[in-house]
């Protein structure tokens, strides 16, 4: 099943149709290059190129007779042509032909992802500019800890997705080989300036080294790094579904006319897209996992991977694009509560600024022992009876003794902890941030 948000173009690049025109591409491409050297006659190469097409119903049917699909592809196709086909998939096994039209598939993938991934940036970068500097209560633990910024929460999101950038640009790059090598990589049948020339005709480069197949550490490194832009998603949907609990409400997911949230209680505002997000990186994460048992096949190749790779591939490319793009119109239709962040903020009653105050009657000459001591014993107090932890601090005369009002004020003064945020935003967005 297709997921809705998944792009057509993604649709179709794992489609029967598409598969088998990645084929015909490559054994065309073979075909042009062997005409140019004198190896396959120019009428032939005229004939292919002008007759060569397939029919999936067909093959199927071929297919079932003589259980091997390429073998009922190539048949179709030289049906298709006439006399001439015979010199379709020369000096070409089978690998050559599937190996090379996966990888130029998954190249195309990963653009696919590339560009879904440069959307979610845009959108990250316009949040995080539009809440730089809207206070918030930063958690750890699920704790209230110190206060930090919505801003800066993005500008995090936003570096991790740089990386995921990179690591997908480094994936392309392992993944757009072919091979034309033969059936155990020593070029038995065609030499290597013909796989060359091949592979430079598909936009690929040829691989230094194969089997009969493309090594499969190349397609488990592609996808590790879905799974891992998956998590990335995961890790983000994960904090608006944590902000959006109803004790919290800082965040909120679109909700748009006309949607329900329950079948029995109306009130119900869930955050489904973002669940949808989590579960589906579970499942490209899995697929990550059966990728790498398919780096290990027997000597120069079984087909152990073959039957794992035509449901991972697609299907991880397939989730990936529409967790990506989910989680793209969520960010930006999200629902951004800045007062009531600053009300969770101020609710723990200045609680959040007792490393500040620890810090301060150290450096006024009191033990860190005792320093500690004290703030924690207003803190517990504070926080059991939920009082007013700066009025206990302010009224402990072994406080005052060591640090004046000015100064009990200054621990309590939020922009002094969010003083810094311009720099980080420098870092990650440039000097013009």
């Amino acid at each position: 099943m297709i997921p809705r948000y998944s792009r057509p173009e993604m649709a179709r690049l794992w489609s029967d149709e598409s598969r088998f025109q990645a084929w015909l591409d490559v054994e065309i491409a073979a075909t042009e290059v062997l005409a140019a050297r004198g190896v396959v006659p120019k009428e032939a190469l005229a004939a292919i190129k002008e007759k060569a097409r397939f029919d999936v119903a067909r093959i199927d049917a071929i297919e079932k007779e003589v259980q091997h699909d390429v073998i009922a592809f190539v048949s179709n196709v030289a049906e298709n042509v006439g006399p001439e086909g015979r010199w379709l998939h020369y000096g070409l096994t089978s690998s050559d032909v599937v190996d090379t039209a996966l990888a130029r598939m998954m190249r195309d993938a990963l653009d696919l992802i590339a560009s879904d991934v440069e959307a979610l940036l845009a959108a990250v970068k316009a949040r995080a500019l539009q809440h730089r500097h809207a206070p918030m209560i930063g958690r750890t633990h699920g704790v209230h800890a110190e206060p930090m910024t919505f801003g800066l929460k993005m500008a995090l999101w936003y570096a991790e997705l740089a990386r995921d950038r990179d690591r997908l640009a480094r994936a392309r790059a392992t993944i757009a080989v072919g091979k034309l090598s033969g059936a155990v990589g020593t070029y038995s049948h065609l030499p290597p300036d013909v796989e060359a020339e091949v592979c430079a005709k598909l936009g690929l480069q040829p691989a230094p080294v194969s089997s009969q197949v493309l090594q499969r550490d190349r397609h488990a490194e592609v996808m590790t790094t879905l799974a891992i832009v998956a998590a990335s998603l995961e890790k983000f949907a994960t904090e608006v579904r944590a902000l959006q609990k109803t004790e919290v409400r800082e965040l909120e997911e679109p909700f748009r006319e006309g949607q329900k949230g329950s079948s029995a209680m109306p009130h119900k505002r869930n955050p489904v897209g973002c669940e949808q997000v989590t579960g589906l990186a579970r499942l490209v994460r899995a697929n990550a996992l059966a990728a790498l048992e398919n780096v290990a096949l027997w000597h120069e190749r079984d087909i152990s991977h073959s039957s794992v790779e035509r449901v991972i591939v697609p299907d991880s490319f397939l989730a990936l694009d529409h967790m990506l793009r989910r989680f793209t119109d969520i960010v930006k239709g999200m629902t951004v509560d800045e007062a009531r962040m600053r009300r969770n903020l101020d609710s723990s009653k200045g609680l959040v600024f007792s490393g500040q105050l620890l810090l301060e009657l150290t450096a006024r000459g009191m033990r860190r022992e005792d320093a500690y001591r004290v703030v924690q014993a207003h803190a517990m107090d504070a926080w059991r009876s939920e009082g007013d932890f700066r009025a206990q601090v302010a009224a402990d005369p072994a406080v005052r003794a060591v640090l004046p009002d000015a100064e009990i004020a200054a621990v309590f003064d939020l922009p002094r902890y969010l003083g810094h945020v311009d720099d980080v935003f420098r870092r990650v967005f440039g000097p013009d941030a």
